[in-house]
């Protein structure tokens, strides 16, 4: 039993839901009330997860982003890279969740740490994350997982009451407030079918309706 799950295809509603049952989670419980921006860190530590800002260094591949220790149930975050900073760390953090939740094997982790409390010593490589700009596979899902969980659909909708999301200072704002970056923001919206942009246009069209096909939560 591998600590990493083998490569499958997670559709979106899959892991939107995933994201949305954490949060479902956290609002059950009053030590972990959600407010927005979302604290990141506070999702990994309700997952008993550590997260911790440290130097890490290159490696024959380049440099490295993060990286999860999954017998250590710990998330490092490479502060030498200060991009990660601000609005890339938040979504830097909710990516590496992503990757707990939807590619490890929990199960595996706690057979393994039972061994070690044997006495048995297991190596198991960290699970590495890169800063790359083109994201496919796992990191895509771990990164779609990211923006579930930092931009819920329920407060998209909240966000958006009285503004117009065609007007790029309305969504400047909607960003602040959330914590993320404009990039980010404005990928959701479109992968929400709520905005259309052309290629290598700046003008924002609206849908034809803002009534999405389901709630994300609630």
């Amino acid at each position: 039993m591998g600590i990493f799950r083998p490569f499958r295809f997670i559709h979106k509603q899959e892991i939107e839901a995933k994201a949305t049952d954490i949060l479902k989670q956290m609002e059950k419980d009053p030590n972990y009330t959600l407010k927005w921006p979302l604290d990141a860190s506070r999702v990994a530590e309700f997952l008993e997860l550590d997260v911790v800002w440290d130097s890490i260094p290159d490696d024959q591949e380049g440099k490295i982003a993060a990286r999860i220790l999954p017998l250590d149930r710990l998330i490092e975050i490479n502060e030498d890279l200060p991009i990660l900073r601000g609005g890339f760390g938040e979504s830097t953090i909710a990516h590496e969740i992503g990757h707990w939740v939807l590619h490890v094997n929990s199960v595996a982790v706690n057979r393994f740490l039972r061994l070690q409390n044997r006495g048995i010593q297991i190596r198991v490589e960290p699970l590495l994350c890169r800063s790359a700009s083109t994201l496919q596979g796992i990191e895509w899902q771990a990164q779609y997982f990211a923006s579930c969980l930092l931009m819920p659909e329920y407060i998209l909708l909240e966000k958006q009451k009285e503004r117009d999301l065609t007007q790029w200072r309305h969504l400047y704002q909607i960003a602040e407030e959330l914590g993320v970056t404009i990039s980010n923001l404005v990928h959701r919206l479109k992968d929400l079918g709520w905005i259309y942009i052309p290629e290598g246009s700046r003008q924002i069209y609206p849908v034809e309706t803002l009534v999405p096909k389901r709630r994300a939560f609630g």
